[in-house]
């Protein structure tokens, strides 16, 4: 379906164009994972301002200002070439011309070059603002269902090969914090074969080809995850995001979890013991008779 251009390009700048586009700005404008509908209005917006548009790809990022209707020069800016290319951005900015910095999908230099340009136009005192919208790590955290996680830790791609491969994946594979992993295809298979067999019960989340038309989502034990892969070939095809969701508190001998106990009994120091049950229940959300129950044997202790 042709989009209808104009009408769009106003309604981008009838939504966007109240706020203040300086000169001189870098632009670190997030760009749609799969889905085209999910490019924000403000990114269209700001995409038909700029003077030049820096891109990892140039193929890829014309494709998108070609759907947008929008013809602009193109700076490519990858990771072969990026202090190169940054010194081209500068250039322009130094100008006083804007420039937006895409990645091929998703959010600017979340794994992705773009970390260099970035650090080199703050340092020239150019204004650098980010354009959020949509991000593959973001989605798959939304969706994943993990009641234990508190934090995050991304990693996005391991290694390809070798001893580094093995640390990192030991590394997130033993964090008790949520990991977020990125894998490609002819990976995906692997790394679930490790996973299983370094921690068979931990819960993870696999997102295959987020917001696009064979988009998949599945939770379910690491040990499950490469027979879950091998039942079907098409499992095993495109853009992959693993949330490996965050251990569980081991349980102190009596059933109380271990960081729970540890609350109660430092507040068990300073207060009363119904005083210390009330605050421990308020803090943890942990019931008031099992906490008051343990509160008596470690007082009795």
């Amino acid at each position: 379906m042709k989009l209808d251009t104009d009408l769009l390009l106003q309604a981008a700048a009838q939504a966007a164009g109240a706020q203040q586009y300086p000169a001189g700005t870098l632009y670190l404008v997030a760009t749609p994972i799969g889905n085209l509908a999910d490019i924000t209005l403000r990114a269209i917006h700001v995409l038909a301002r700029v003077d030049a548009v820096a891109c990892e790809d140039t193929r890829v990022s014309g494709q998108l200002l070609r759907h947008l209707g929008l013809d602009k020069p193109l700076l490519p800016v990858h990771r072969h070439n990026e202090r190169e290319g940054a010194a081209r951005v500068l250039e322009r900015l130094a100008r006083g011309e804007s420039v937006a910095y895409v990645s091929d999908a998703g959010t600017p230099v979340i794994s992705d070059p773009g970390a260099t340009v970035v650090a080199a136009a703050a340092a020239q005192g150019h204004r650098v603002v980010p354009i959020p919208g949509a991000s593959a790590m973001a989605a798959a955290l939304s969706v994943c269902g993990d009641e234990q996680g508190t934090a995050f830790h991304f990693t996005g791609f391991l290694p390809a090969k070798g001893a580094e491969r093995q640390s990192a994946l030991v590394a997130a594979a033993d964090a008790a914090s949520t990991q977020v992993l990125f894998e490609a295809p002819h990976r995906i298979l692997a790394l679930a074969q490790a996973l299983a067999a370094r921690v068979p019960q931990r819960r993870i989340t696999l997102g295959r080809e987020l917001t696009k038309q064979f988009e998949t989502v599945a939770t379910m034990a690491c040990e499950d995850l490469p027979a879950w892969l091998a039942a079907d070939s098409h499992r095993e095809r495109g853009e992959f995001v693993l949330v490996l969701h965050a251990q569980a508190p081991s349980p102190a001998a009596d059933g109380l979890p271990s960081d729970i106990e540890r609350t109660l009994t430092i507040l068990m120091r300073d207060l009363p013991l119904k005083q210390a049950v009330s605050m421990a229940a308020e803090l943890t959300g942990a019931a008031r008779n099992a906490l008051y129950e343990r509160a008596l044997a470690l007082r009795g202790s």
